[in-house]
């Protein structure tokens, strides 16, 4: 019932909503260098600022323009392939990339040690879900929202868990 509701009226209603607030996207972005000589990209200008040019700006009456066309497989055959990087875009050694890999390995799999380390602590002192009940807890509600701030506490460390996993298993 209320999935139904979501598509029939919430739906349209957000949709409706975003159309007018899509012309706020456009920002002017603004490049300039720190006291150490670092880049820094901002949306507001601060002394001695490059103004970065995104591209024209689209008023939001304009109409839409249109996706392009897949290229046609007859015509396509004589024209070069387009390659996914350009020409002067630079490239990593591999065994550069390697010890980059090894290192961000590293780094996930210590975040993984304490997050379990963390899983296993908290799963101790919420004992199946009967802690201990603590001195200033006589009012059996604040034991019942100290319980329930653990089981979310558990949860968030077990959802991390998978996460530091999930990313260890992407690493080439």
């Amino acid at each position: 019932m209320t999935n139904t509701v979501f598509r029939r009226v919430l739906l349209p209603a957000l949709a409706a909503l975003a159309l007018p607030l899509s012309n706020l996207a456009q920002a002017q972005i603004y490049r300039c260098v720190d006291a150490n000589g670092r880049p820094l990209y901002t949306d507001v200008k601060v002394g001695k600022c490059q103004l970065i040019d995104t591209g024209p700006s689209m008023p939001a009456s304009s109409p839409p323009i249109p996706a392009p066309r897949p290229p046609s497989s007859s015509s396509s055959s004589s024209a070069p392939a387009p390659s996914t990087s350009p020409a002067n875009f630079p490239r990593v050694e591999t065994s550069q990339q390697r010890a980059r890999d090894d290192e961000r390995r590293e780094i996930l799999g210590d975040e993984l040690r304490i997050e379990e380390k963390k899983l296993a602590d908290l799963k101790r002192t919420f004992n199946n879900g009967e802690p201990e009940r603590q001195g200033n807890e006589r009012n059996y509600a604040k034991y019942q929202e100290r319980v329930a701030s653990m089981r979310d506490e558990i949860g968030r460390t077990e959802r991390n868990i998978e996460a530091l996993r999930r990313e260890i298993g992407n690493i080439r």
